[in-house]
């Protein structure tokens, strides 16, 4: 276990392999383990680095909020205290809007961005996930929080076809605040990029499984409407979890696209925007 200190806390992450940095981002309610595979493969050609977000994992859990943009200010940090310059950012899920969010707000940072099953606009989540962004419904959960990890064991099957998965999921419901689990969802429920998408200049993917029940697989062709050179990829065999549906086609397309030599994009002839708020 690796950890450093930022302005809001401990920050838990991982690290495998030798070579140039890739930067792993997990969804809500995950953490850095869902990437173990992932890091395996890619640890053979880049330093790969798993984070957990502050609220998830094994991170700090004392804070006053856990919104989306904090999450983008949280790579800048850990960027910047590892000394890591630029990286190519890829994120599942609520990983992939933060970013997309880091790619407009810290452009420097970003070498290219890669998201999966991710929300660009949170009217895109699964009504489930709506309603846990309210406080009495959240709470209600956690009252009642053995009956709800149950319960979630029960719908993994739903959700991923690995047989892992149901382990990996309770585990990192076990170490999730009410506040972190409240907010972080509350906060991507809001989160609307597609007003900003032209402000992505980098090389992008998009990767979204037809069978995801948990964000609009649709979500995609928004992405590629808003940020016209992205290469999207759909997996029709595939829900939320590509990299544990079909991990030897994702790991292999993952691969050469992080192996792409960049096309450069035009530059922005606009005036400068107001900052990016949530």
């Amino acid at each position: 276990m690796s950890s450093i200190t930022t302005d809001q806390g401990i920050l838990h992450y991982e690290v495998y392999g030798r070579g140039k940095p890739v930067i792993l981002l997990h969804g809500w309610l995950g953490s850095w383990g869902l990437w173990q595979d992932t890091m395996a493969y890619l640890g053979r050609y880049y330093r790969t680095y798993a984070l957990d977000f502050w609220g998830f994992g094994e991170s700090g859990k004392k804070l006053d909020t856990y919104q989306v943009s904090d999450f983008v200010d949280l790579v800048d940090q850990f960027m910047d205290r590892l000394g890591l310059e630029r990286a190519p950012l890829v994120g599942h899920s609520m990983g992939g809007t933060v970013s997309l969010l880091v790619a407009m707000r810290y452009p420097q940072r970003v070498d290219r961005v890669v998201v999966i099953g991710s929300p660009i606009a949170g009217s895109s989540l699964a009504l489930a996930l709506k309603l846990a962004g309210l406080r009495p419904i959240a709470f209600l959960l956690f009252s009642f929080f053995g009956l709800f990890r149950w319960g979630m064991r029960l719908a993994s099957p739903l959700i991923c076809r690995d047989p892992r998965f149901p382990e990996m999921m309770d585990r990192d419901l076990s170490q999730t605040t009410l506040e972190s689990f409240l907010t972080s969802i509350a906060s991507l429920r809001r989160t609307d990029l597609r007003p900003h998408l032209d402000l992505v200049r980098v090389p992008v993917m998009g990767m979204y499984g037809l069978r995801d029940n948990i964000v609009h697989p649709h979500q995609g062709r928004v992405l590629r409407r808003g940020v016209p050179h992205t290469e999207l990829v759909e997996y029709p065999r595939a829900g939320h979890f590509i990299m544990l549906d079909e991990p030897d086609a994702f790991m292999r397309t993952l691969h050469a696209f992080l192996e792409r030599p960049p096309q450069p994009q035009e530059p922005l002839h606009e005036p400068q925007r107001p900052p990016i708020t949530l």
